[in-house]
């Protein structure tokens, strides 16, 4: 079986889907990877890395998909893509099945097999493949650095002779997998952190990391799925949380905002009057950008500036951090690619709930037990 790895197509993305320590681990399970050449330049890896870790190149795409038995993307596949992958092939990727439905139907027309990293379960057994929680990482980390950097001025206190420097204010909006990240590296910065989200669970988390948790005191049934997502609002809930977040955003230096509703529009959290009461200098880093953003401020794929307030809505940021980014999502990949092969050849077990989940489409037909949940 052939796994082919493309140079990705979007604009702003640097990553790949497979590292040479990833073709490593595959080949010796007796899989061919075929990686197009250049495709790991922007994370800094050579063609002649991945040759030394027992993959091959391919000299243009056209070559790499005229060979390929799996395609293995980071981004979601082009138009070029599908129609050139022969039927029966398979995709692996970050897929979005939930918003992109007309890929959906490409694909299954296609007679290809999508495996969606990003519909894989939350389950303990799935962690290594969960490369929602891998890039959400990478965001959170980077979000707070972009801060730091547009902020004018320190993020931990100084004692000086000059004088003492009072630590700043960081407000993180949600508290999952990129929200945690962001308070442990405003904590480590020297920052004074607080945390808002809707579900109570996440106090604990919130508190070990030296941060205030922002209490919503309703009752929100725990405020997740039973996929450990935050749940939608409701609209008096709404208007309540508003309140309450506008409160501290307009104490704030910078604001992180990570909320996220799978298959919906971000919630808009931070209203345009709460960026007007902010002090001048502060800033927003809008993680929810690509999904429409949590500043109704926020204008996706920019950085503006609003009352004196920089609002950050750049897309893409783990690809910012294109080496660390395509590591560990290289890993989650290989680890996907491990359950559903054997013997180097493609085997799915619909069994497994992992698969259930994360494949897509198969022989022709929508099989996604994901999308099945989603239907009204």
């Amino acid at each position: 079986m052939i796994v082919a790895v493309p140079s990705e197509h979007g604009e702003v993305e640097r990553r790949v889907a497979l590292t040479p320590d990833a073709v490593a681990r595959l080949t010796g399970r007796g899989l061919d990877v075929l990686v197009q050449s250049g495709a790991g330049l922007g994370a800094s890896i050579r063609d002649d890395d991945y040759v030394e870790a027992g993959g091959r190149i391919a000299p243009d795409e056209a070559s790499l998909l005229a060979d390929a038995d799996m395609l293995v993307l980071v981004t979601k596949p082009t138009s070029a893509h599908v129609d050139s992958l022969r039927s029966g092939a398979a995709v692996a990727g970050m897929l979005q099945p939930l918003v992109d439905g007309e890929l959906v139907e490409r694909l299954s027309a296609r007679g290809l097999t999508a495996l969606s990293l990003d519909a894989v379960p939350r389950i303990t057994r799935s962690q290594s493949m969960d490369a929602l929680s891998s890039q959400a990482t990478v965001a959170g980390y980077k979000a707070v650095l972009i801060a730091a950097n547009m902020l004018p001025r320190f993020f931990p206190m100084l004692m000086t002779a000059a004088g003492t420097v009072p630590p700043a204010k960081v407000l993180v909006l949600g508290a999952g997998v990129a929200g945690l990240q962001a308070i442990a590296t405003a904590r480590r910065l020297g920052a004074v952190v607080s945390a808002f989200d809707t579900r109570p669970a996440v106090k604990e988390q919130v508190q070990s990391l030296g941060a205030t948790f922002v209490e919503l005191e309703l009752d929100v049934e725990e405020g997740e799925d039973t996929r450990g997502y935050a749940t939608e609002l409701s609209e008096s809930q709404h208007a309540q949380e508003q309140a309450l977040i506008e409160r501290h955003v307009t104490a704030s230096d910078v604001v992180i905002t990570t909320a996220l509703i799978p298959g919906r529009p971000a919630p808009r959290l931070i209203t345009g009057a709460a960026v007007s009461a902010m002090r001048t200098g502060s800033v927003i880093v809008d993680l929810a950008a690509e999904a429409g953003g949590n500043c109704e401020l926020t204008e996706p794929g920019r950085v503006v500036i609003r009352d004196g307030v920089a609002i950050v809505g750049t897309f893409n940021i783990p690809s910012t951090m294109p080496l660390h980014a395509s590591q560990m999502y290289a890993r989650n990949m290989t680890t996907l690619l491990e359950l559903v092969t054997s013997d180097g050849a493609l085997a799915l077990d619909f069994d497994d709930e992992i698969v259930a989940d994360a494949c897509i489409t198969h022989e022709g037909r929508v099989v996604s037990r994901l999308l099945a949940g989603a239907a009204p």
